[in-house]
């Protein structure tokens, strides 16, 4: 289980990575997105934190007693990456459908890339559904931590989808709709 934690950690920090260098680069500053560079820089640090935070929940899930942080919160966080992954793996799965289909885009639109894309996030959910069954199961946690994790979840994305943006909107860092 420790090598799950880890991977699923690694992957964590993988992904930060490339945020990480999107402002170094100051990829966003020049281009299409120039009007929106200063609201991307937030998005990308907010998206780095949210990433750094996933991988000290894939280690503290698999520690063997974590002092800090008491087993029912860190099941409901565990639960939480595993939902919120699981829920944007499973709405690239949909938009995939959807292209080959052809009710939106089509099938030209798939290259090896994104199907490589989405399937590292289909196994980085089932790495992190793997640990916060472990996790619950090793501490003899009740089921509501799981549903707590897993209904928090959305309101995660919502917050870091909508909400924020639309409060950078509202600060002048973005132009509005």
């Amino acid at each position: 289980m420790t090598a799950i934690g880890l991977l699923m950690a690694l992957w964590c920090v993988g992904f930060a990575v490339f945020n990480v260098v999107f402002e170094i680069t100051d990829r966003f500053s020049d281009g299409a997105y120039a009007d929106y560079s200063s609201a991307i820089t937030v998005m990308n640090w907010l998206v780095v934190g949210l990433k750094a935070l996933g991988a000290a929940v894939a280690l503290l899930s698999v520690a063997e007693r974590p002092t800090f942080v008491p087993p029912a919160l860190l099941a409901v966080s565990v639960w939480a990456v595993f939902a919120t992954l699981g829920l944007y793996a499973t709405g690239s799965v949909v938009q995939v459908v959807g292209m080959v289909s052809g009710l939106a885009g089509g099938v030209d639109q798939i290259d090896a890339a994104g199907v490589g894309y989405v399937l590292l996030f289909l196994l980085a959910a089932a790495g992190f559904g793997i640990l916060a069954v472990s996790h619950s199961r090793r501490n003899g946690l009740r089921k509501g931590f799981a549903v707590l994790g897993v209904l928090g979840a959305p309101a995660v994305l919502g917050l870091v989808l909508l909400a924020v943006p639309a409060l950078l909107a509202a600060l002048g860092l973005m132009p509005a709709p």
